[in-house]
């Protein structure tokens, strides 16, 4: 238990110094959406450039493991997509709910937590878990909202707005080049590589510091908590279990494959839908909350995982 206490409180310190930042008046009101701005338009993109570009696609085919994962992820976000729309959410809205509530923070805290209980085993399935969340997920979230966002426009209109954003979005882009650079197996400079580094460790830290910014800001809370208690449930409960049933009865998965694919389902939201929402000016304090609830919460429901899971036994 108390190794994922150790690994999620640093998130929540990353958090409450934006938070506290925001609140004392070291940050203006405009700091969490340039700080956005920067995640979404540089970190990010480098992050998801120099994952895709160093992925051996030999060493990570893994169909069984990866069907579970997009499953699993892809029947969550569509179930709370259909039931957000049928309670009269915008299409982009909605979008950003579904995200909220499939979208597990494996880039974040997956890797330390994983290495902690698996050891370097779990790597592999880490890493095809955080290209699915960030890459596919993602792009199926931007899809809809842009989709969302260009209904007024006649039908071809609308499927040629959405792909020339798509087109010009930086977090579908830079996963494509990542991907064209492994596959035709050119080599990143060196120098390169060091900024991709620098820049790509970055998003992590100014993500949770502008997630606290956010939350600083006082807004109404009325309409977000009915919401966002909706999205936490089923980020901590339902796409766990919906992943142990695919895992261990659909696909009967090894032990360790399984153990590891429902603790990654188990973790709390990341920040990606939040940026999202203030990237799009969509109701981020509905996503805000959230991140925030479900990180809350999986401070017990991880340890309860982790204490139960017969590897820690």
């Amino acid at each position: 238990m108390l190794s994922s206490f150790q690994i999620l409180l640093p998130v929540f310190g990353l958090v409450f110094v934006g938070f506290a930042c925001r609140r004392c008046g070291v940050l203006g009101p405009s700091a969490a959406s340039e700080l956005n701005r920067f995640v979404v338009w540089l970190a990010l993109p480098a992050l998801l450039f120099d994952i895709t570009a160093h992925a051996t696609w030999q060493q990570f085919y893994q169909p069984a493991f990866i069907a579970v994962f997009a499953l699993a992820s892809g029947g969550v976000f569509v179930l709370i997509l259909i039931l957000r729309i049928l309670s009269g959410r915008h299409l982009a809205d909605a979008s950003v709910d579904a995200i909220a509530a499939s979208y597990p923070n494996t880039g974040y805290v997956g890797f330390p937590l994983c290495m902690i209980v698996f050891g370097t085993a779990s790597l592999t399935a880490t890493t095809i878990a955080t290209i699915l969340v960030t890459c596919v997920l993602f792009a199926l979230a931007i899809v809809l909202i842009e989709a969302g966002l260009q209904t007024e426009r006649t039908p071809h209109k609308l499927g040629l707005a959405v792909v020339r954003s798509l087109a010009r979005n930086p977090l579908i882009v830079s996963p494509m080049a990542g991907a064209l650079v492994a596959s035709t197996h050119v080599t990143v400079p060196q120098s390169v590589e060091t900024f991709l580094k620098l820049l790509s460790g970055a998003a992590s830290p100014c993500a949770l510091v502008c997630l606290g910014l956010f939350l600083a800001e006082k807004r109404p809370a009325t309409i977000a908590r009915r919401g966002s208690l909706l999205l936490t449930g089923s980020k901590l409960l339902l796409h766990p279990v919906l992943t142990w049933w695919l895992a261990a009865r659909v696909f009967a998965l090894p032990l360790a494959l399984v153990q590891i694919a429902v603790l990654l389902a188990a973790l709390p939201t990341g920040t990606g839908p939040f940026m999202l929402a203030e990237f799009y000016q969509r109701e981020a304090h509905i996503t805000s909350r959230t991140i925030l609830l479900s990180t809350l919460g999986s401070l017990v429901s991880l340890s309860f995982l982790l204490f139960y899971m017969p590897h820690n036994r």
